[in-house]
């Protein structure tokens, strides 16, 4: 059975998040590994309804990574015993987590997945991607609608 020494959870800020995070935290309790928090800002481009495409105005950039931020803050104050650090990066989510991972030497990624149906299915999703990219263990945990 492999060794986990750093293990990444991907965080959501809502319920998704917290199922990600009590699973990575479990995870690391057993193995006795660092644990990483991680979660992703996403640039949205604004659609003025023509072809031109603005990037989205700074402060709502800035306004979700203080929010994000302070969340992670928040998280890592619940957990005792625990070698835990965090961090907030702004961009395409599922290159984000991979560059992450590569960075920081992860063992193991914690990633949360939904069940997808029809054309969504097709489209993929973050954690497919992550699935199919990562270089090391993904454990995709299922949230329930």
């Amino acid at each position: 059975m492999a060794t986990y020494k750093k293990i990444l959870a991907t965080l959501d800020l809502g319920r998704d998040g917290e199922v990600v995070c009590q699973r990575a935290t479990e995870l690391a309790e057993r193995y006795s590994a660092k644990l990483l928090l991680l979660h992703v800002v996403e640039y949205v481009p604004i659609d003025l309804g023509s072809e031109l495409m603005l990037p989205q105005p700074m402060e709502i950039e800035e306004t979700l990574e203080a929010r994000a931020k302070e969340y992670l803050v928040d998280k890592v104050k619940e957990m005792e015993g625990i070698d835990v650090d965090w961090r907030v990066e702004v961009g395409v989510t599922k290159s984000e987590i991979i560059r992450y991972a590569d960075d920081n030497d992860v063992s193991l990624i914690v990633i949360g997945r939904h069940s997808r149906h029809g054309i969504f299915r097709l489209l993929g999703s973050t954690a497919n991607a992550v699935l199919h990219s990562a270089h090391c263990d993904v454990l995709a945990v299922n949230i329930e609608k």
